[in-house]
């Protein structure tokens, strides 16, 4: 084990963390409206009382923002442990499906599927997530059959004051930072480099933001509203539902 130096870190986000970025501005950029719509409940706006353009438009990006975001950055700081992991263990990315990165410590060989929060599966996604830990042992076993092998969920942040949960540890915020680093105070001195040029890269966002609404809302308007300028609730509801 070596100790982590949090200029690593810093470095390390100050290179990487436009990826993050440039990935939130290309999904904008990629989103089109028609395929937004037919996701979307349209029954949901008009039992809301929703009357303008903008206001189904504003409801539509903020969801696929939030929800895509959260999956963005997600992926961004399971790099940014297998970073963490490599410098103090000599951790790497596992080459096992549904393993996000392998490392050893004390002899024992630790088997890491990293989440972003502590929330994030149903039953299905969990029953998934302990199949895989369970295929990951038999796999590494192969190779050495006296291999200690321990499997974990790792939340990037959160709480979970019960980590123990049988087949697996469940490791949140805190626990999963220093987990990965030796590092109880990591899971704060992280925050700092992740604002890197943070207002800058947020204008560019933004930018583009302004732009994906004007175009939406001249295609809605263009396409679901009648010529007084109501909302053609049936022609939307045609769109989203109809058989044809």
């Amino acid at each position: 084990m070596k100790k982590l130096k949090l200029k690593d870190v810093s470095q390390f986000v100050e290179e990487n963390i436009g990826t993050f970025h440039k990935k939130r501005i290309q999904s904008l950029d990629d989103l089109k409206l028609s395929k937004v719509l037919r996701r979307k409940n349209p029954y949901l706006f008009k039992a809301k009382y929703v009357l303008t353009a903008d206001e189904i438009i504003k409801g539509i990006a903020s969801a696929h923002i939030s929800s895509n975001e959260e999956a963005i950055f997600g992926n961004w700081l399971e790099g940014l442990s297998i970073f963490i992991v490599s410098k103090v263990f000599n951790g790497r990315k596992s080459g096992i499906t549904g393993i996000d990165f392998e490392f050893d410590k004390n002899k024992i060989r630790y088997i890491v599927a990293v989440k972003s929060g502590p929330n994030w599966a149903n039953s299905r996604q969990l029953a998934e997530m302990k199949a895989g830990f369970r295929t990951a042992k038999i796999t590494l076993r192969t190779s050495n059959s006296n291999m200690h092998v321990v499997a974990v969920n790792g939340c990037c942040y959160g709480k979970d004051n019960k980590p123990d949960k049988g087949e697996y540890y469940k490791y949140c915020g805190q626990r999963f930072w220093e987990f990965i680093s030796g590092d109880s105070n990591l899971f704060t001195e992280i925050i700092e480099p992740l604002g890197y040029k943070a207002k800058e890269k947020n204008d560019e966002f933004q930018n583009s933001y302004a732009k994906m609404i004007n175009i939406f809302i001249k295609e809605f308007t263009n396409g679901f509203c009648k010529r007084n300028g109501e909302i053609d609730w049936n022609k939307l509801i045609e769109f989203n539902s109809g058989a044809k």
